[in-house]
């Protein structure tokens, strides 16, 4: 049971360790992805709890984290936000770290209420991180950091996003360094007192893997700095381009894969869903152990 005394990048490192996997599961669930023998016009919610608890199943020996994006589920209403909290939970039930991609961005009593919404044993939607955008300054990002701090949660905060027009902000230059640098530098500095035992921080950075230049500066600058790196699978990203998001002990990010996962069945000749996600998990995670040389 997580204890507040430890700290959410400690869990994940050690999750990662024990497993030997730096992926994450991305359940962006969405009613078009679920496979046929789903009954989507009798109850579409239950659907895809029930999609997503049968790949959370398949994938939590293995696997070590899931990512479950709010949008797919606050689209279907008040239904919809109760099977994101069931997901969490179920995801934590079965030992795998949560992360909550709520993308918030806000000031004082809102963010704070954002923060508490996740974090904290009243949470209504808890999980061990979230993602938040960064671009208000330290007024929206303060409040995450004092329950990160009370109750051993983690964040994830955006620097450099794997969208195609994520350069038409995040490139713009200020006194000669780019300003996805520049908020990678501030995020540093606002995790320096979350850093656990494994030499990371708690307040964690978004890192493309469609940008592999970038994240390889990132890391090379960053050396405290967690990266939860999308981008892989159906955006077009390989092993190789996500290499550079680790470091030397082959520590240093988590990577995410959504629709390569969940729409695995599709490209296998099989008709068990499930064990079409098992698959292309594994082969996900072999691939970027032998290219990032991670000990089996």
């Amino acid at each position: 049971m997580t204890t507040y005394a430890e700290k959410a990048i400690d869990r994940l490192i050690d999750k990662i360790d024990k497993l030997s996997n730096p992926t994450a599961l991305g359940l962006d669930t969405r009613v078009e992805y679920l496979p046929p023998s789903f009954d989507v016009e009798k109850d579409a919610t239950k659907a895809i709890f029930d999609f997503n608890r049968a790949l959370i199943d398949a994938t939590c020996d293995i696997v070590p984290c899931v990512k479950v994006q709010s949008a797919c589920y606050e689209m279907l209403g008040l239904a919809g936000m109760k099977i994101f909290r069931d997901t969490l939970l179920y995801a934590r039930e079965r030992g795998m770290i949560t992360i909550a991609d709520v993308k918030h961005n806000d000031i004082g009593a809102t963010a704070e209420a954002y923060a508490a919404a996740c974090f904290g044993p009243d949470a209504a939607f808890p999980a061990d991180f979230v993602t938040i955008n960064p671009y208000l300054g330290i007024d929206g990002v303060a409040p995450f950091l004092t329950r990160c701090e009370l109750y051993g949660s983690g964040v994830f905060s955006l620097v450099r996003t794997s969208n195609k027009s994520a350069g038409d902000f995040q490139d713009l230059k200020i006194d000669g360094r780019r300003l996805y640098e520049i908020v990678g530098e501030k995020t540093a500095e606002w995790g320096k007192n979350l850093i656990g035992k494994h030499g990371y921080s708690s307040l964690g950075a978004v890192v493309g893997a469609t940008w592999p230049d970038e994240g390889k500066k990132l890391r090379n600058t960053l050396s405290h700095t967690f990266f939860l790196v999308p981008g892989y699978g159906a955006q077009g990203a390989s092993a190789k381009d996500l290499a550079g998001c680790f470091d030397e002990k082959g520590r240093g990010a988590v990577i995410n894969a959504s629709r390569s996962l969940l729409l695995a069945y599709k490209k296998r000749d099989t008709g068990d869903f499930a064990a079409a996600t098992r698959d292309e998990a594994i082969r996900m995670r072999d691939e970027i152990r032998k290219e990032v040389n991670i000990k089996c």
